[in-house]
C-alpha cells in the first residue's frame, strides 16, 4: 500500500525543479504517493516536463502563499495562512498524508509545525535532529541543531527520549548508545546545564529507558563512541555548521590535492571508486533532512540548497519515520 507524503514544492532555493523532480524520482524507486503543495500555475508545467508522458502518483495541492529564505519566519507564519508549509501540515493533521518534507525556512517549517500539528505528550518543545556518518559507516543522531536556543534539564531529557526512539526505530540501531555532550567525560566537565542534566539521564538509563552512556565530547559524533548525542540547540547548530564548513574544506583541498601533479592525477583515476565512495559518505543528499522530533506528525527538513536526490531520499526519510510508529514510542517512554 503506497505511503502519502506533502512536499512543500516552494521551499528549496531552486524550486520547484528540484521538488518536482525528487518527486518524480521517489515515485519512480519508493511506494509512495507524492503531493506537492503550491501553485498550481508553477508547478504544472515543471511537472509535465519531468514526467515526460509517465503516469506517476503525483498530485499537485494548491496553495496561493509560500515563505521565502528572507522571510521572518514568526511574521510569515502568521501572515501567511495559505502557504505551502501551511497547507502541507494541516494535510498530515488531517490524516491526508502520513508526513511532510521541506527544504524550506527552517525556523518558519518548525513555528508551522508546531502550531499545526501540536506537541506530543510529555514534550514541551520540539528538536531538529540531523544524521552524521562515522568510521563504522553506521549513522549517528545530533539533537537538537538548532530549535531551541536555551534549553533546560528537562528538555535535554525529552531530547534523548526522542533521539533514542528515533535511532532505535528508524535508523534500526539496536539498544542505541546514548550520550550527553559536553567538554570532558567526567562528571565534573561541562557547564551548568550539562551538569544539571547529567543525573537525569543516568537516572533514565537506570530505569532502562535509554542506554546512557555518560558525557560525550565533539569528536564521539564520527568516532563511533556514541549513536545518539543530545544537546541545547546552540550547541548543536554550531556544531552541525562546523561539520558542514569543514566537509566543504576537506572536499576542496583533496581536489586541488589530486589535481597539483601528474602523479596525484594518475593516482585519482586509478581510485575513482574509492573517492566516488568517499564523496558519498559526506554527501548531505544521502540523508535526506532533519526530522523534527516531538510534534505530533512527521516533519522533514532538508537544505535549501537540497537537489533532486536529496529531495528523493526527504521523502523516504518522511515515509520511514511515519511507519516506524516513533512517535507513540516517544509518548509511551514519557508517560511511563
Amino acid at each position: 500500500m503506497p505511503i502519502d507524503i506533502v512536499v512543500d514544492a516552494m521551499g528549496s532555493d531552486k524550486a520547484p525543479e528540484p521538488e518536482v523532480r525528487g518527486a518524480v524520482l521517489a515515485c519512480r524507486q519508493l511506494d509512495v504517493r507524492v503531493h506537492l503543495v503550491g501553485p498550481e500555475d508553477v508547478i504544472r508545467p515543471v511537472l509535465r516536463q519531468a514526467l515526460r508522458g509517465q503516469h506517476l502518483p503525483i498530485f499537485v495541492v494548491p496553495a496561493s502563499e509560500w515563505i521565502s529564505m528572507d522571510d521572518k519566519a514568526a511574521q510569515a507564519v502568521r501572515s501567511k495562512r495559505d502557504s505551502s508549509m501551511r497547507v502541507g501540515l494541516k494535510m498530515v493533521r488531517e490524516g491526508r498524508a502520513a508526513g511532510f518534507f521541506t527544504a524550506g525556512n527552517t525556523g518558519a517549517a518548525m513555528a508551522t509545525a508546531k502550531m499545526v500539528l501540536g506537541m506530543l505528550s510529555g514534550v514541551e518543545r520540539p528538536a531538529l535532529a540531523t544524521i552524521l556518518p562515522t568510521i563504522h559507516h553506521s549513522p549517528s543522531l545530533l539533537l537538537d541543531v538548532g530549535a531551541n536556543v536555551d534549553s533546560d534539564p528537562d528538555n535535554l531529557v525529552q531530547f534523548a527520549v526522542m533521539g533514542h526512539m528515533y535511532a532505535q526505530n528508524v535508523l534500526k540501531i539496536v539498544n542505541p548508545r546514548v550520550g550527553l555532550m559536553s567538554i570532558g567525560e567526567e562528571d565534573s566537565k561541562g557547564n551548568a546545564l550539562t551538569r544539571d542534566t547529567l543525573p537525569l539521564l543516568r537516572e533514565l538509563g537506570q530505569q532502562g529507558k535509554i542506554n546512557f552512556k555518560g558525557n560525550v565530547e565533539g569528536r564521539d559524533l564520527f568516532n563511533g563512541n556514541a549513536d545518539v548525542a543530545v544537546c541545547d540547540g546552540f550547541v548543536g547548530n554550531v556544531a552541525l555548521k562546523s561539520i558542514e564548513g569543514i566537509g566543504k574544506l576537506v572536499a576542496i583541498l583533496l581536489r586541488e590535492s589530486l589535481k597539483s601533479t601528474v602523479t596525484s592525477q594518475v593516482g585519482a583515476l586509478l581510485s575513482r571508486k574509492a573517492f566516488n565512495e568517499f564523496k558519498k559518505r559526506l554527501d548531505y543528499s544521502e540523508y535526506g533532512g532533519a526530522p523534527l522530533l516531538g510534534v505530533r506528525g512527521v516533519c522533514i527538513v532538508g537544505h535549501g540548497s537540497s537537489n533532486e536526490k536529496a529531495i528523493m531520499n526527504g521523502i523516504r526519510v518522511a515515509a520511514e519515520f511515519a511507519q516506524a510508529e516513533v512517535n507513540s514510542g516517544i509518548e509511551a517512554a514519557l508517560r511511563s
